[in-house]
């Protein structure tokens, strides 16, 4: 019975490599370097200076409001006792007030930053996924999973030609 078994994967075998070399279709394969891709397109950079902006704001507004406890910590000895529980409390109060503003802006910094970062990665599928259609490719891999690449594999120059191309006629 054994003996049958081990005949029978000889044989789905011997079919498979006898097969013409005609009937046995070429996959088509490409690679793509994502992170070029991402970083070479144009809609990253315009989102990477426009996130800059908004944390140069957050940041303006930062040093104004530690200007503002640098100045009332300067006039604590100056005042009397009342006032000068006052002012601490108030100082208190300004420093958590600090404290919340800095996490809010790195929460939604980060929350930006991801929303656009998932936007490209969709404008990349989509292109990627054009792209090997009409190329006749039937699968393109992240270069980064390979241990080897051969040469002429590579589509990441043509996908970013596309990107910035769709992205330039918006």
């Amino acid at each position: 019975m054994r003996k049958y078994g081990i005949l029978g994967i000889v044989l789905f075998f011997f079919l498979i490599f006898a097969m013409p070399a005609g009937a046995q279709k070429a996959v088509k394969i490409g690679t793509l370097d994502l992170s070029k891709a991402f970083d070479n397109y144009e809609k990253t950079k315009e989102y990477d200076a426009e996130l800059q902006g908004q944390s140069q704001a957050y940041q303006e507004e930062r040093e104004a409001r530690i200007d503002k406890m640098k100045e009332l910590q300067g006039k604590l000895a100056l005042l009397k006792d009342e006032e000068k529980a006052k002012a601490e409390q108030e100082l208190a109060s300004m420093a958590e007030d600090l404290k919340n503003f800095d996490d809010r802006s790195q929460i939604d910094l980060r929350k930006i930053q991801d929303e656009r970062i998932r936007e490209i990665l969709l404008d990349i599928e989509k292109v990627v996924a054009d792209f090997a259609q009409k190329q006749g490719y039937q699968v393109i891999l992240n270069n980064r999973v390979l241990i080897y690449e051969g040469e002429g594999l590579d589509v990441t120059e043509e996908v970013l030609a596309i990107l910035n191309q769709n992205y330039n006629k918006q």
